[in-house]
């Protein structure tokens, strides 16, 4: 029998969700995360220090792993948000100017994450659930993409069109930029999107779930802490917080991760001030394997890439085509793994996978399996909840499942893999392009032209070809159909947060008559 490997570490360069490996480090239920503030607070190379509690009402947060409140968060108020946005508009005025004070702030902001790693770390896991491992990874990502943004330099253009003139492309920044963060990858995706705005000279008002605020607020504390103050902010509270941030007037992009419906709601706030919207909307990739694919040599990454981070991934592997002849094979390679994985609290240290993050994400998942189940499904590992505190779901392999079942056309966002067999390819690649999902998708196989043939024909924004979700900070990221509306990653998310500004100027006497001359 093969050896079922615990998820392989990435390099911070080159994934965006995947995960390295750290120990254990202090005591998380003794940390609290710092209240927003106005200004730096100087943050030391292992502990975290805490500004001063704010009066005002709060709300608890959950650790998932006991489904018991450990902390608690301001839950502020919309009304609060006019004083926060003009902050960071006063703040704007200066950071813009200087682009060689960003890059220097930015990089002793990349240091500040890595040394506060200890702090930050175990509050992720207590209140997002995963592996202690992967929470040290997602901190060394946000490092890793301050230092790639702060290095990029989004340069000048010349127009040369045989005119008897010289025009340039030059870039300004936006203004304040919103984001909107979800509960998945708090740190990770605010990193994604406050590093490319604040590079660009905007700056930024983070808003994350309320299901995973903790860390956020002590991420930007210590980001903060190398910037000039009100440049990088956070508020934290549950709706309408979010939605009033995102119509606010003073800000000018709206950069978003999560829902559908509410990343249409978010666009339609701000229409009303006509700010620019980028809006990631997940996805339901599929992955389809080819006749000569070796099952058990890929099956680990194939099972890793559905399951990681409990399956709570915009990315993740969320269905499998297999080819009518192996699909036995297939469902019991994976169904194996899954039976063997280690699933436990993530401050534990033999835990592989934790649990699903919040109450309702949980129900959405036991609905969507239930159903599966109801409607002829058969659960070859899992199938139902663990009996023990707190959010945990078995994981589970779904084998003889309708293809219309919402398990399979609908992001279920958990520990729950479909396996579909197919007869013939076209019928594999219509079924994955049958979704009004296109993030991503892969196709698995020996011959690698043939898969990058298959590759091609995939309505989604990235494809691989035998893995799946593994992104450079280098790429662009962005989804097809319903999967999102404009493009995060690489050169493109600077782009993204600045704003074109085209200057003519005459040219000098003598060139300008060698110019009339070309233009003749």
């Amino acid at each position: 029998m093969p050896s079922h490997q615990s998820p392989p570490g990435q390099e911070a360069r080159g994934a965006q969700e995947f995960s390295g490996a750290q120990e254990a480090r202090g005591a998380p239920e003794a940390r609290r995360a710092p209240e927003a503030r106005s200004g730096p607070e100087p943050v030391g190379p292992s502990e975290a220090r805490r500004a001063p509690e704010a009066r005002g009402e709060r709300f608890a947060v959950v650790d998932p792993a006991t489904g018991e409140a450990f902390d608690e968060a301001p839950d502020q108020r919309p009304d609060e948000l006019d004083a926060v946005v003009d902050r960071a508009h006063a703040a704007w005025r200066g950071w813009r100017s200087d682009p060689a004070a960003r890059t220097a702030a930015l990089l002793a902001a990349a240091g500040a994450v890595e040394a506060a790693r200890a702090d930050l770390a175990p509050l992720l896991t207590r209140e997002q659930g995963k592996p202690l491992a992967e929470s040290y990874a997602e901190i060394a990502r946000v490092a890793a993409r301050l230092r790639y943004f702060a290095e990029l330099d989004p340069g000048r253009v010349p127009i040369t069109d045989g005119r008897p003139v010289r025009s340039e492309v030059r870039w300004r920044p936006l203004g304040p930029v919103a984001g909107i963060v979800p509960w998945n990858f708090p740190l990770q995706l605010a990193s994604a999107k406050f590093a490319p705005a604040l590079a660009a000279g905007n700056t930024v008002v983070l808003k994350p779930s309320p299901f995973t605020p903790l860390a956020t607020r002590l991420l930007v504390s210590v980001v903060a802490a190398a910037l000039p103050a009100d440049v990088l902010t956070v508020v934290t509270g549950r709706e309408p917080l979010g939605a009033r941030l995102a119509a606010h007037p003073g800000i000018r992009h709206v950069t978003f991760t999560g829902s559908i419906p509410t990343g249409r709601a978010v666009a339609a706030g701000a229409a009303a001030s006509l700010a620019r919207v980028t809006l990631e909307l997940g996805g339901n990739d599929a992955a389809i394997l080819l006749d000569d694919v070796d099952v058990e040599r890929i099956a680990d990454r194939l099972f890793w890439a559905a399951f990681r981070n409990c399956g709570q991934v915009c990315m993740a592997v969320k269905r499998v085509y297999a080819p009518a002849r192996l699909y036995s094979q297939v469902v019991e390679a994976l169904a194996q793994r899954a039976k063997s994985v280690v699933v436990g609290a993530g401050l534990d240290p033999d835990s592989q996978l934790g649990p699903l993050n919040n109450a309702p994400q949980l129900a959405r998942v036991e609905s969507c399996t239930a159903g599966a189940l109801a409607d002829g499904a058969r659960a070859a590992a899992g199938g139902h909840r663990l009996d023990r505190p707190g959010y945990f779901f078995a994981p589970t392999v779904l084998a003889d499942v309708r293809p219309g079942s919402p398990v399979v056309v609908e992001e279920q966002f958990g520990p729950v893999l479909p396996v579909l067999p197919y007869g013939n390819l076209d019928e594999a690649v219509a079924a994955a392009n049958g979704t009004g999902f296109g993030l991503g998708g892969s196709v698995w196989a020996t011959d690698l032209d043939r898969a990058e043939a298959v590759a091609g024909r995939l309505e989604c924004g990235t494809a691989w070809i035998n893995h799946h979700a593994e992104l450079s900070l280098a790429q662009p990221f962005a989804g097809t159909k319903e999967s999102g509306v404009g493009v995060a990653g690489g050169p493109w998310g600077l782009y993204g947060n600045l704003q074109p500004f085209v200057l003519h100027r005459p040219l000098e006497a003598a060139e300008a008559e060698a110019e009339v001359v070309a233009w003749r």
